[in-house]
Parts: structure tokens; sequence; C-alpha cells
């Protein structure tokens, strides 16, 4: 096994996480925090992303499948077990990521944590349960078409990406779900849930060689090997950091717009119309290039003093509610604005969103980057506050990216960049000339 703390002399103080390999390419990173509780988080690289077309919600699907029983526990136990301890647990799945996580006790953790493993490495997906469970997956979907909100986001994704898998829905349609059997679920889990592809974050009131080594006997009394007495704490080599490739795929990130790709629908369940915006810009893979767009977006449509809102919103009325924001994908990214507005109201407020990005290529006030800086110094201060606060960030950024180091220089990177810079990003990827757009109406 091998161990790193990161270091930099950009590092805030309050975050000093240790890595460490198994031998059969597992991840650990470790961190003390004076709370009493430890949260005990698995990510997994894979998310539907990965899936076929034909398969498409499996992911999720498997999520909800992992709790439902192992060789060693029937299912519904490891909620019985968890609960009896007040522990929680939860699980997501998102287009680039899996995660499963519960939070216990220090003195229980040596306890849980084994269970934890069991349950995601090894679930048995047995038939009966799996046809139960098809119940529960395809009324959440259910659930997911009846919401304006998550209808206008589903149909926005298929406007922006034309061929990336970020343009299906992480649940999977209707037909797939009905269609899915067990095997090809076994199938699934056999093929992307290796420990290569997982990484297990340990954060809370035990020592760091502590948590490292009861999440190393968990793993191997998970996969059937015994673990030896003894571990070495060497240097993790940065070239073994990365994550599980995904083999057999190839994602090509698409082109910028070149013109204006409208598309236009009714909702006879709304009573007010959506505007959606969207520009291709860089993803996580060039993720030095992404940080001027979350300054950007926080410019244009976070906060009360941001642009849009104190234009669209509260000087004109001319909106009910807008909010940019920078969507960061594994393999592309979008820059996104959304808003709710009479329907009258549509063309004008577009318009007015092209003459904001037309005045941010050429004005930034110094004053809006100082707000900016701030909001990102706190935002990191108080996003580490809890042991599951940081367990997310190390577990989100080793998984995607295979290192820690930007999630823990972020603050840094964001507040380097000068007014020259931001101009510069938007100058490149938010064209007025060239973006997608939706307008959902009311009917």
């Amino acid at each position: 096994m091998t161990s790193a703390l990161l270091k930099s002399p950009h590092l805030p103080r309050l975050n000093a996480p240790k890595r460490h390999r198994l031998p059969n390419g597992l991840m650990i990173v470790a961190e003390q925090m004076p709370v009493e509780a430890v949260n005990l988080s698995l990510w997994l690289n894979v998310g539907s992303a990965v899936e076929s077309n034909e398969i498409n919600g499996m992911a999720h699907f498997l999520e909800h499948m992992v709790f439902k029983g192992t060789a060693k526990l029937q299912s519904g136990e490891f909620e019985r077990l968890i609960e009896e301890r007040g522990a929680v647990t939860n699980a997501a799945t998102s287009q680039d990521y899996t995660h499963f996580y519960i939070t216990t006790a220090p003195k229980d953790f040596a306890e849980l944590a084994p269970f934890q493993l069991d349950v995601v490495l090894n679930p048995s997906i047995p038939d009966e349960a799996f046809e139960r469970e098809r119940l529960v997956v395809l009324e959440e979907i259910r659930r997911s078409d009846d919401n304006p909100r998550r209808r206008t986001y589903l149909r926005s994704m298929e406007l922006a990406f034309e061929q990336l898998p970020y343009r299906r829905p992480v649940l999977g349609p209707t037909a797939n779900i009905e269609q899915l059997t067990t095997q090809q679920m076994r199938d699934f889990h056999g093929r992307w849930y290796q420990p290569q592809s997982v990484t297990a974050v340990a954060v809370g009131n035990l020592p760091v060689e502590e948590l490292i080594e009861i999440v190393a006997q968990s793993c191997e009394s998970a996969l059937g090997h015994s673990a030896p007495t003894h571990r070495p704490w060497e240097e993790v080599n940065p070239s073994a950091s990365l994550p599980l490739p995904l083999e057999g795929l190839q994602f090509q990130s698409e082109t910028p717009y070149t013109e204006v790709v409208r598309q236009e629908l009714s909702d006879r369940t709304l009573t007010q119309a959506r505007l959606i915006m969207v520009w291709r810009v860089p993803g996580a893979l060039q993720l030095e290039e992404t940080y001027g767009f979350d300054v950007l977006a926080s410019i244009l449509g976070q906060g009360r003093t941001s642009r849009l809102v104190q234009d669209l919103r509260e000087d004109r009325g001319l909106v009910t509610s807008i909010f940019a924001s920078n969507m960061t994908y594994l393999h592309q990214g979008l820059f996104y604005i959304s808003a709710q507005l009479p329907v009258e109201n549509v063309p004008v407020v577009e318009q007015a969103i092209l003459d904001h990005l037309k005045a941010l290529q050429t004005s930034i006030q110094p004053g809006e980057i100082a707000r900016v800086r701030a909001q990102v110094a706190n935002r990191f201060i108080f996003g580490n506050e809890t042991p599951s606060d940081r367990a997310s960030l190390y577990g989100y950024y080793q998984s995607v990216l295979g290192d820690l180091a930007p999630a823990l220089h972020y603050p840094h990177c964001v507040q380097s960049l000068e007014v020259a810079d931001l101009q510069a990003t938007a100058q490149a990827y938010l064209s007025p000339e060239a973006y997608g757009v939706l307008v959902v109406r009311p009917e």
C-alpha cells in the first residue's frame, strides 16, 4: 500500500488529506477531523455516461440494487445495522460517477465500514428483489417526468449535446428499465465495479492510520483476502493515481455552436415560460479553462447584485427568476442561463442577456471580481465544515480526475484570475451570435 500527504504553498491549512493505494488498485483518501463523526464515502468513476443507449439507466438502477443483500447480508440488513447505531447512509448516481456513503460515530466505524464495502463490491442482485425495485425505479422516472423543472432541464440537455451521453437522462427511459435483466446488471457490475475504479474516502475523528487500516481491512474482507498485520506507508506514485480508464469508450467533446440553434416547446402545466440559453465550453478534463466560467457565471447571474438578477428581475421586473451557472462534466462543460418569466417577455429578455454578454467581454469592474473572490473563499471554508463535506470534495476530484490538488487549490486558482483573463474567456466561448436556446411556453 502507498501513501502521500498532499502539499502545496497554496494548500489551505484546514485540509490535510492523505492518499493510499491498495495493491488491488483501490484508492483510499483519509483525514482526521475533530468532529465526533466519521464519513466513509465510496466513489466510483462510473455513471450513466458509460452506458450504451440500450441499457441507459443501468447505473442508477444498480445503485438501488446494491442495498438488496450480499452473500453475508440479507436484503435490508445493511440498513438495519446502520440505523441501530444511529448512523445514516445514502447514495447518488450522476453522469460521471456513482457515490455511496455512511456517516457513523467514531466508535462504530470499524464495525460498520466492512458492511459498506461488502454491499458495494458484492451485491447479490437477486431476481425477486430486482423485480420489486424495478417498480420503484419506474415510479421515480414517472415523478421526474411529471416535474416541469426536470422536464425542461432534460430538454435543454438534448439541445446542448448532440452526441455525448450527457444528453440522456441518468434515470434512463421507461422502456429500457422495463427490459433490463438481472444478468445484464450483474455483468455491468462485474465490469465496472472493480477496486481500481473505487475511491474510498474516510474523514472523521480517528487517527489517519486507523482510518486507512479499517478501510483496507474492510476491502480485503469484502474481496475475500486476509489483511497483513503491518503496512509500510510509502509515497504514492503520481503516475499511478489516475482513475480506471473507461476501456473501449470514446468520448469526443462537441465543438462550440457556430450559429443560433433554437428549439421551442409548449407545456400545459406551466403558468410562465422558461428560457434556457447554453454555450458549449471546456469540461473537467480541461480544468484550468473552467475557472473563468465559474467567475463569469457568478458575475452574471448568482446573487441579488449580479448583473442579470439586478437588471432583469430587480430593476425592470422582466423575469420571476434568473440564474447563470457553469456546469462542468468530465468531457464537456455548459455555460447555462435559465430564466422563468412571462411569455411575452421572452424576446426582450433573450436580447438583454446577449447585451450583457457583449458588455461582459469588454467591461468587468474590479468590485465584481472582489465580490466573487470573497464568495469563493468563504464557500470553500463553509464547504469544509463536516466530515461529509470534505469526503464529498475529496471523493469527487479523486474519482473523476484522479487528483486532489485541483480541489484544494480551487480558491487560489479562481482568485488569481484578472479582468483580462475573464474577458478573453468570454470572447472565446460566449458568443452572442452562436448559442443554443430553448423556450418552453405555457399552452
